[in-house]
């Protein structure tokens, strides 16, 4: 289930992305007070943006495992001005095909709510996982579009990243073939 986030989140929130493994691909784990300020800017660009990273929880336990949502891309690359979909779970969750499923639902989000043309997608080159997931959901590795990250330092492990892309039509395509199929 994707919804807003609640205080209860924190807690949860802080330790996933204080564990080194969820936080292989970023440059660093985060201390409590900086997931505390992430969720905080998640939720203001709710307010100004009308979407953003969602808390993410089972539908069976309403546990909290992460997020998955959409995100406008604050740094400036040959393929800004654009939003991004993203996720990030704890590694209880991995392997339970969570971000991909909510993933899907931020897309049908972001083309029949939001009207978006098109969303995308980038992770580190060595960010297998993530990569898994984008072209599960229907994204297209776009390699004439893999950049440095501006905001990885010069030399860092995790500078170079891939871009993945889907737009509006590539995701109502696929979604029709998908209903005739099912109709059969």
């Amino acid at each position: 289930m994707l919804r807003r986030w609640e205080a209860g989140d924190r807690e949860p929130f802080a330790a996933l992305n204080a564990d080194p493994e969820v936080m292989a691909h970023f440059p660093a784990p985060l201390t409590r007070a900086e997931s505390d300020a992430m969720v905080d800017g998640i939720e203001a660009r709710f307010e100004g943006e009308g979407f953003g990273f969602w808390a993410l929880e089972t539908a069976d336990t309403n546990r909290f495992i992460g997020f998955t949502g959409l995100a406008v891309v604050r740094f400036d690359a040959p393929f800004t001005p654009a939003v991004e979909i993203g996720w990030r779970l704890a590694r209880s969750a991995w392997g339970h095909g969570y971000a991909a499923e909510a993933a899907r639902r931020a897309l049908r989000f972001a083309f029949d709510d939001a009207r978006l043309d098109e969303v995308v997608s980038f992770t580190s080159t060595a960010n297998l996982r993530s990569q898994a997931v984008m072209e599960r959901i229907g994204m297209v590795r776009d390699a004439a579009g893999d950049f440095d990250h501006p905001l990885v330092d010069d030399g860092h492990r995790l500078k170079r990243h891939v871009l993945w892309r889907i737009t509006a039509a590539a995701w109502h395509g696929d979604h029709r073939r998908t209903a005739r199929m099912e109709s059969r």
